[in-house]
């Protein structure tokens, strides 16, 4: 755990052939979502692409900066993983707790905003990624910590 703090571009970059092989073999095609009236419908390869590429510019962020000898924050590393990998993995595991039957509505509508709410809270945790960067850019590194 302490090198994934350490150095979070090896998560972001290890994640990456895990989302496209998670999305060569899922059964769906694409996925739809609404809101209010509006029904968005996404494709699953355009969605694996998209994260996948987050993901390369976000490890490639983190590993320039430690390339560059400048120091990061720990806690804001640890936070930052955190929010993006559990918001992802409990968005999924909430979405397959979805009931097709039409009796089930009012627990389909809960689930869904804690699905929302849990996407907005890690679509939120991201601005700690530029705060940390930025922080670690005007930071330097110490001398003896190597």
């Amino acid at each position: 755990m302490k090198i994934l703090i350490e150095k979070p571009y090896l998560i972001f970059w290890t994640s990456i052939p895990i989302i496209i092989l998670f999305g060569i073999l899922t059964k769906a095609d694409s996925f739809g979502f609404n809101i209010h009236d509006t029904y968005f419908v996404i494709g699953i390869n355009h969605l694996i692409i998209l994260i996948s590429i987050l993901f390369g510019i976000i490890g490639l962020g983190y590993w320039i900066v430690l390339k560059a000898n400048r120091r990061l924050s720990k806690w804001l590393n640890l936070i930052h993983i955190t929010l993006t990998f559990g918001g992802i993995l409990l968005i999924w595991i909430l979405a397959q707790l979805f009931r097709e039957s039409v009796m089930e509505y009012d627990f389909n509508n809960n689930l869904t905003f804690g699905i929302y709410l849990i996407a907005l809270i890690a679509i939120f945790g991201q601005l700690i990624y530029p705060i940390n960067i930025i922080s670690g850019i005007i930071r330097k590194r110490n001398k003896t910590s190597g």
